[in-house]
């Protein structure tokens, strides 16, 4: 039989479309939500098809609501945890056996509220990659609310409910006997670390036929409710008993002072000397609490100013400055209410929202916006805040959660000092108030990206503000600016002269 080249020419087109055609697959997964009640382990079903093997593949598991942060990565035979977010460490494997069938599902142990969002599962071979979106709900019941009584409050009986543990956020309400809903305080809601809430709230009840009174916090969406009922008897309600109480007490009190005021007399009276011994020990010991007040307040200023400064291996001022870098800040992360100048150096609050394209990494909820660089190394820049009454400076990481208001903490990605109301605060885990001696015009930041420091100074004094030290980065830091809503001044960033 005679093979033409014709014949060849098909022949080879055949196979490479065999061969192209071989590397391409598709990633399946559930279409509707996984609801995952919390503390309980879950799986995230994530496969091929057709259901090729996986092991030479790159496969990946991200958190969309963190701007595409990495919950787990599998490439080159090994699970890579670099920059794993970490709250995801030791809570989450692939099924490594069930890989050469294409399986590629995530296990997610002890669910916790932070893990509600929308996970992309995104395999890569050499020539090919497919992903696949799958939403978590996290369900968590919480605890049966606490009511305890606060005693009289305006003409009435003072009620708070308590309870925690929740997610989603649940809201209260207060009833009374016939189920009617009583007019209370603002409900307080708190996050913790893990994203469960906790819920109080304040009433005040006036006495009713039965004095039946019931707390229920109820999370709709769940469809679940805790309530409390409590009965209070009517003797609480008479303020009666409590003023005669005060009377007595008020009685004995006069009693008692009288007579102490007549021993004193008789005392004074007879021992003139006593007496004044006892004038110059009362002069002496106010001397002695003034001094020590006053000692105590230098001492409190000096141990807020504390820190890794005032060791050996520390920089100086002028060597810091030598890191400077060009700061400018970035448009698309800045919040609506910002005011960036043309040149990107001054940025301040405006009253209007502005008409601006919508994106994932601007802020929705607070007053912020980044520089357009990241640094991984030591680092300096200078902002003038010279009269202004509020602002907020430090750094981020980029990964931050710009669509919530929560305090910037660093466990949040946030290292800030913030003026707010006259007062300086160190955003640390615990806020803590900065007592300044000079108010600074000139605020300094820099970064030592290695020894995981971050420093605040006030240029014109050369003097030290704070210091958060012993933190840990894994990815670049943002340099971050909040003018606040207090004042129409803008914050502006300074180029740093070596000289001035």
């Amino acid at each position: 039989m005679k093979v033409t080249q014709l014949d060849c020419l098909c022949l080879i087109l055949l196979h490479l479309l065999h061969t192209s055609g071989s590397e391409r697959f598709e990633v399946l997964g559930p279409t509707d939500s996984i609801v995952a009640v919390a503390g309980d382990d879950i799986i995230l079903p994530c496969y091929l098809k057709p259901n090729i093997s996986a092991e030479d593949m790159t496969v990946d598991w991200l958190n969309l609501d963190f701007l595409d942060e990495r919950v787990f990565r599998y490439q080159n035979h090994r699970i890579i945890r670099d920059d794993q977010i970490p709250y995801y460490r030791g809570r989450t494997s692939l099924f490594e056996e069930e890989l050469w069938r294409g399986n590629t599902s995530l296990k997610l142990t002890r669910v916790q509220g932070t893990d509600e969002g929308h996970y992309k599962c995104l395999i890569q071979s050499k020539s090919w990659y497919d992903d696949f979106t799958v939403q978590v709900l996290v369900k968590a019941v919480g605890s049966k609310p606490v009511v305890s009584i606060e005693g009289h409050r305006e003409g009435g009986m003072g009620l708070l409910c308590e309870s925690e543990g929740w997610h989603p956020d649940p809201e209260l309400v207060w009833l009374d006997s016939k189920g009617v809903h009583l007019s209370a305080r603002t409900l307080e809601t708190h996050r913790d670390f893990k994203g469960f809430y906790r819920v109080k709230q304040h009433v005040i009840v006036q006495e009713t036929d039965t004095n039946h009174f019931t707390c229920r916090v109820q999370q709709k969406r769940i469809n679940e409710k805790m309530e409390t009922e409590i009965h209070l008897p009517s003797e609480l309600f008479d303020p009666t008993p409590w003023r005669m109480a005060f009377i007595v007490l008020c009685c004995l009190g006069a009693i008692i002072g009288i007579g102490l005021s007549l021993a004193i007399y008789c005392i004074c009276y007879k021992k003139d000397d006593l007496t004044e011994q006892r004038d110059d020990l009362k002069k002496d010991n106010n001397d002695i609490t003034r001094k020590l007040d006053d000692h105590n307040g230098k001492l409190e200023i000096l141990t807020s100013q504390l820190d890794f400064v005032n060791t050996n291996w520390s920089p100086d001022f002028e060597t810091i400055r030598t890191h400077a870098v060009d700061v400018t800040l970035d448009p698309d992360t800045a919040h609506r209410n910002l005011i960036l100048s043309d040149d990107g150096k001054q940025v301040r609050h405006g009253e209007l929202n502005q008409v601006l394209s919508d994106n994932r990494k601007r802020y929705k909820n607070w007053s912020g916006v980044l520089g357009n660089v990241g640094f991984s190394r030591k680092f300096y820049y200078e902002v003038k805040v010279e009269g202004k009454t509020e602002w907020t400076l430090g750094v981020v990481r980029r990964s931050i959660n710009r669509n919530e208001r929560s305090r910037p903490i660093p466990y949040k990605g946030y290292w800030t000092v913030e003026l707010k109301d006259g007062k300086y605060t160190a955003h640390a885990d615990s806020p803590l108030t900065l007592l300044l001696r000079e108010k600074p015009l000139k605020v300094g930041v820099f970064v030592d990206y290695e020894k995981g420091q971050v420093s605040f100074y006030n240029v014109e004094a050369r003097s030290h503000i704070y210091s958060f030290t012993r933190s840990k980065f894994s990815k670049k830091l943002y340099p971050f600016f909040n003018p606040g809503g207090s004042d129409s001044i803008s914050l502006v960033v300074c180029p740093v002269d070596a000289t001035d």
